[in-house]
C-alpha cells in the first residue's frame, strides 16, 4: 500500500488496509515481495498528480523486475476517482482504476483483477450529486464516504507504529472556491457521528497512539448536518480525556467559520494543544472575493489577536496561493504586509494553476506562467525568513516534545512541540535525549535551524 497525498488519504488507505486484511490479503512492507500494488493516488493540484502517474509507473516496473512476482498494481484514491475511466484509458499500465464505490468491496475487486479479469473504470462525475443538499438529511445516503466505516477494530489497520495518528473527523465540502476541485470528487460535507469518533480514538489509544490528529476538509464545520455546529466545541474534551491520549489537534479550520466558541476550546480545553491550521489563501479582499472566500487583513489579524489573547504561544500555520487571476502588484503587496504583520509559525505557497472544471480555470486576467513563478518565488523567500524570525522568537519557551524518533539524528531524540503539526510545520530536536518514542518531554528551546527547534531537557 503507497499512500501519497494528504492526511486524509492516509486514514483512508488505513481502512482499505484494515479491509483487505479482513478480506484475506496480507500487507507486506517490500514492495518486491507484494502480488498487488495499491496506489492510493493524490488528485489535488498537477504536481501532486504527476507524482501519482510517476508512483504507478514505478509500481508497474515491480511487474518485469525481481522474478515479476507483482501481478497487479492498483489505482485508488482521489486522483483515481476524479478520472476514473480517463485514467484508465491514458495509463495502460496500471492494471486497473478504482472509485470510491469499490472500497467497500476492494477485496474481492483485487481478488478478481488478479485473477485476470478485465475491470470497467467508472465514469467520472460529481460527488456532491449522491448527497441531498440539505445537510441534515445526508444521514439518510448509502453513498461510501472514504474512512468513515465504523468499527475501527476490523476496518482500520495501522500502517505505521508512530505515536501520532490522523482521526477523520468528516468528508467532503459544501464551499465552492473558485481555484478548488475537491468538492467535486470528494463530495458534500458529511459528518462523521461523534459515537464513531470517539470509539476510533480509544481503539488509536489501544494501538500505542498519544497524539490524535484530527482531519477533514473543513473541521469548522463539523456538526452543522448533525444538527449540532457547536459539536466540536463539546466533542473536543471528550477525545482528550481518553485513555491513553496525551494531545489532541485540530487541522484546517476556514477562517471566515471560526467562531469565538471554537478559538476558546481549541485555545484552552486541557489536552487540546493551541494550534491553528487556518487556510487563509490570501490577504487581498478583492482576491478573496474572486476565490469566493471571504476576509481581509483586518478581519484576518482580529482573528490571530483573538487566539494570541487566550493563548500567547499558540502555533499558527497557513497556506497562500500566489498569481491568481487578476491579480495585482498591489494585491500581492497586501498579501505581503499580511505575512508580515501575522508571524505564523509556517506559511506553505503556491503557485496558482488551472484546475480541471473549476470556475476559475474559465477565468480571463490570467498571469503569465513566468510572472506567477517569479511572484511565488518571491513570497516563498519572505516567508521563509519570516518563518525562521518565528522560530527565533520561540528561543527561552519551555515546551513540550512528543518523541517520534530516535535514531535518525545522533545529537538526540527528535519531535514536536503543541505548535508543531505532523509532517509540514518543523521539528524539535531535544539535544542529548535518552527519551523514548512516544513519551513527551519538557524542554527549553536555545536555538533554531529555519522553523526546525534545538532544545534541551528541563
Amino acid at each position: 500500500m503507497v499512500t501519497l497525498g494528504c492526511a486524509r488519504n492516509e486514514v483512508d488507505s488505513e481502512e482499505l488496509a484494515g479491509r483487505l486484511e479482513a478480506g484475506g490479503f496480507r500487507l507486506v512492507t517490500d514492495a518486491a515481495e507484494a502480488d498487488t500494488v495499491v496506489v492510493n493516488t493524490c488528485g489535488f493540484v498537477e504536481s501532486a498528480k504527476k507524482d501519482s502517474v510517476d508512483t504507478l509507473l514505478e509500481a508497474a516496473d515491480l511487474k518485469t523486475t525481481n522474478g515479476g512476482r507483482a501481478q497487479a498494481v492498483v489505482a485508488v484514491g482521489c486522483m483515481a476517482e476524479r478520472y476514473g475511466k480517463d485514467l484508465a484509458e491514458s495509463l495502460p499500465e496500471a492494471d486497473a482504476v478504482l472509485g470510491f464505490d469499490d472500497y467497500p468491496v476492494i477485496a474481492d475487486r483485487l481478488r478478481s483483477i488478479m485473477a485476470g479479469e478485465a475491470h470497467t473504470s467508472h465514469v467520472p462525475a460529481d460527488r456532491r450529486t449522491l448527497l441531498p443538499i440539505s445537510p441534515v438529511e445526508r444521514a439518510l445516503s448509502t453513498a461510501p464516504v472514504p474512512g468513515h466505516a465504523s468499527g475501527p477494530a476490523s476496518l482500520r489497520r495501522r500502517l505505521d507504529d508512530g505515536p501520532t495518528a490522523s482521526l477523520k473527523l468528516a468528508s467532503g465540502c459544501d464551499r465552492r472556491c473558485s481555484f478548488c476541485a475537491i468538492p467535486s470528487f470528494r463530495g458534500s460535507f458529511v459528518s462523521r457521528r461523534p459515537t464513531d469518533v470517539l470509539d476510533e480514538a480509544r481503539w488509536l489509544a489501544e494501538q500505542g497512539v498519544k497524539e490524535l490528529f484530527l482531519v477533514s476538509e473543513n473541521s469548522t464545520s463539523y456538526g452543522k448536518d448533525l444538527g449540532d455546529i457547536r459539536l466540536l466545541e463539546t466533542l473536543l474534551p471528550e477525545l482528550a480525556a481518553v485513555d491513553g491520549i496525551e494531545r489532541v489537534r485540530v487541522s484546517y479550520l476556514q477562517p471566515a467559520e471560526t467562531r469565538p466558541g471554537l478559538v476558546q476550546a481549541i485555545a484552552q480545553t486541557p489536552g487540546v494543544v493551541p494550534y491553528f491550521d487556518l487556510s487563509f489563501q490570501h490577504a487581498s479582499a478583492s482576491v478573496l472575493r474572486r476565490m469566493r472566500r471571504f476576509g481581509d487583513p483586518e478581519s484576518f489579524l482580529g482573528l490571530l489577536e483573538q487566539v494570541r489573547s487566550l493563548a500567547p504561544t499558540a502555533g499558527v500555520r497557513s497556506n497562500a496561493i500566489v498569481g491568481f487571476p487578476g491579480e495585482t502588484e498591489e494585491d500581492l503587496q497586501t498579501l505581503c504586509d499580511f505575512l508580515v504583520a501575522a508571524r505564523m509559525d509556517v506559511t506553505g505557497v503556491f503557485g496558482y494553476s488551472d484546475e480541471d472544471g473549476t470556475e476559475a480555470a474559465g477565468y480571463e486576467d490570467k498571469l503569465d506562467e513566468d510572472e506567477v513563478r517569479a511572484r511565488t518565488e518571491h513570497v516563498s523567500q519572505l516567508v521563509e525568513q519570516l518563518n525562521a524570525e518565528r522560530a527565533e522568537e520561540r528561543v527561552g519557551e519551555v515546551v513540550e516534545v512528543l518523541v517520534e524518533d530516535v535514531e535518525s539524528d545522533p545529537e538526540g531524540a527528535v519531535g514536536r512541540a503543541a505548535f508543531q503539526g505532523p509532517e509540514v510545520d518543523g521539528t524539535t530536536l531535544l539535544l542529548g535525549s535518552s527519551a523514548e518514542v512516544g513519551m513527551i518531554v519538557r524542554a527549553e528551546v536555545v536555538g533554531t535551524d529555519g522553523v526546525d527547534l534545538i532544545a534541551e531537557e528541563v
